[in-house]
């Protein structure tokens, strides 16, 4: 039995995915003719109360998309100093649009309405970037699954309207901040000019990201995802893995929230451990006491196929997923108490 912590995106189709899959119906995406993409596409957007939504390989190219659309090159976005789009996109964002990333120092990847008006640009400074759009990341992943509150998005929102911003969401995993919190879906809607919602992690497809946007911002996206290597055929079996997840495994969502938060609780109360940021969703992020090797806790974890993953600057990370059992989790938990240090 391997116990496989490192992240959400290690599961594979459950039963019913997989019947979904064979099931498909498909056609050529290119030509829009796929209709269980088309039918994901319309199930999105009517979820989230937005214009239109289109089917992405990867939530990295969603967000690069994303962002295209919204900038033109020597601009400037500003995000949180841990967001994805600036630590785990390869550089897209000055590769494929040219622009800038405005650095904030956030609390645990979320930035404040304030932190963002302070961070754009003079327009009329034409020596500076032209700010011209706000990256948001929820749940964030270097700030261990923490989830933004709605009403501070709302004054960000009133931020970047007063401004002449854009406002993307890197939805990479929203769906938990959205059960953690007991949210509506139509709420980030209302909020958001274009959100990513990936469908690889918590919800357990194996691939896809579907980009969810007004009308107006949309009408080039599919040019750009073509752009950018993005254009697929016979899709639908994919996407009927997302159609699946957003219809069926929303919900449990709540199971591996409690796992983590028992992981946690666990990991505080053990002398070894110096330190565990707060536990919302599905990421536990903790760190050793500073005189201790990490490395050899590692492979003590990995002798009894027990896989975590360090993320650097002494943050361990363990992200609990619908493939993580029960019996695992007893397992686990039995390690973390009886490591020898």
């Amino acid at each position: 039995m391997i116990i496989d912590l490192r992240s959400d995106t290690v599961t594979r189709p459950t039963p019913g995915m997989l019947d979904a899959i064979m099931q498909a119906q498909t056609g050529d995406d290119v030509y829009k003719e796929d209709p269980t993409v088309n039918a994901l596409e319309h199930k999105m957007a009517s979820l989230f109360g937005m214009d239109t939504a289109l089917y992405f390989p990867t939530g990295s190219m969603a967000n690069q998309a994303a962002i295209k659309l919204h900038t033109q090159p020597s601009q400037q976005l500003i995000c949180d100093k841990w967001a994805h789009v600036y630590n785990y996109e390869g550089g897209g964002v000055s590769f494929n649009s040219g622009v800038s990333c405005k650095l904030v120092d956030g609390h645990r990847g979320m930035i404040t309405a304030k932190q963002v008006l302070e961070n754009i640009n003079p327009p009329d400074f034409y020596h500076s970037p032209l700010t011209s759009l706000v990256c948001l990341e929820n749940t964030t992943n270097k700030g261990g699954g923490a989830c933004y509150e709605l009403d501070e998005i709302i004054k960000i929102k009133k931020v970047c309207q007063e401004n002449s911003l854009g406002l993307h969401l890197d939805g990479a995993r929203l769906m938990n901040a959205i059960v953690a919190n007991k949210e509506d879906t139509k709420h980030y809607g209302n909020v958001f000019d274009t959100i990513s919602v990936c469908l690889s992690k918590g919800l357990g497809a194996p691939m896809g990201t579907v980009l969810i946007g007004n009308s107006l911002l949309m009408k080039n996206a599919i040019r750009v995802r073509k752009v950018l290597g993005g254009g697929m055929r016979q899709v639908g079996f994919m996407a009927a893995a997302g159609l699946y997840a957003v219809e069926h495994q929303v919900d449990r969502l709540e199971e591996d929230h409690k796992k983590a938060k028992q992981i946690a609780l666990l990991l505080e109360s053990l002398s070894y451990i110096k330190k565990v940021e707060p536990t919302q969703t599905n990421i536990v992020i903790f760190y050793m006491q500073e005189d201790l090797n990490q490395e050899d806790f590692i492979n003590a974890l990995a002798a009894k196929n027990i896989r975590i993953s360090d993320m650097g600057q002494g943050k361990l990370r363990v992200v609990t997923h619908h493939d993580y059992t029960s019996k695992m989790h007893s397992v686990f938990l039995d390690t973390l108490t009886a490591y020898k240090h």
